[in-house]
């Protein structure tokens, strides 16, 4: 319910008129069913953009440090996560990230949309960076389709007089699903990890237009805080020059549930 007050009381409202959104391709986007939304990452305005213009619940996973917070600030953060859709993922590994892993499967067991920006983190400079791979383990175990999603324009910028920052005419573009099923058997095998990982990145830069670098956007953004020059690579799209994995030996179809 909270989700539902904040979306369509607060966010939506102050979002259409302050920055005047648009947004193409929304009729991909299943009316019902689940669905991963794979976005590039430009600011954190991505986070409310994206769920206010599409009419579906969008769940976000989210650090699980700013679930952790104490005092009254830390509980309304918590409150505001939990309301907005965000969900607590733990990256430390171990029992405590499957367990993490469990609750994001959930959301597509439900038949929600989940959303994942594969990037990490938001870009240090506007372009594309190396998508992680996490978003291939998940896609290849949940076997749902995948959209890619291209956002522009979403930098903040301060107004003259008033310094309040805002989004330009901010865009959302929303591409046809991609099934990668047929890799649903690699289990664990990086080859397959990276090319489905590559192959969605290059439909989100496909649908925002940016120009791609083959690095981590946590890496140029460590070596900028320690002041040193990350070397990057400039490719015409990611996985470039790599090769094209075998397709395993097909698993047995699933049904529309999604079970981890």
């Amino acid at each position: 319910m909270l989700y539902w007050v904040l979306k369509w009381f607060l966010f939506v409202p102050v979002i259409k008129v302050a920055f005047r959104p648009w947004i193409e391709g929304k009729e991909n986007v299943p009316s019902s069913g689940p669905a991963i939304l794979v976005a590039n990452h430009i600011s954190a305005g991505d986070t409310y953009l994206i769920p206010a213009l599409i009419p579906r619940r969008l769940t976000f996973p989210a650090k699980a440090e700013a679930f952790a917070g104490t005092g009254l600030r830390g509980r309304v953060l918590k409150w505001f996560l939990e309301g907005v859709g965000m969900l607590p993922l733990d990256r430390s590994g171990g029992r405590a990230s499957a367990t993490s892993m469990t609750g994001v499967l959930g959301v597509l067991e439900r038949g929600d949309l989940l959303g994942i920006f594969p990037e990490g983190t938001r870009s240090p400079d506007g372009r594309l960076h190396k998508g992680k791979t996490g978003v291939a383990r998940l896609v290849l175990q949940a076997r749902v389709p995948v959209l890619p999603i291209g956002v522009v324009d979403t930098q903040f910028v301060r107004l003259p007089l008033l310094g309040i920052p805002v989004m330009r005419r901010p865009g959302v573009r929303i591409g046809e699903p991609l099934d990668f099923d047929r890799y649903a058997g690699a289990g664990n095998d990086r080859d397959v990890l990276r090319y489905v990982t590559d192959e969605i990145m290059a439909a989100v830069q496909e649908l925002s237009g940016q120009t791609y670098v083959d690095a981590y956007a946590s890496s140029v953004k460590s070596a900028a805080a320690e002041g040193r020059v990350f070397e990057t690579t400039v490719l015409e799209r990611p996985g470039a020059g790599r090769p094209v994995p075998p397709v395993p030996a097909p698993l047995p179809p699933v049904d529309e549930q999604v079970h981890p």
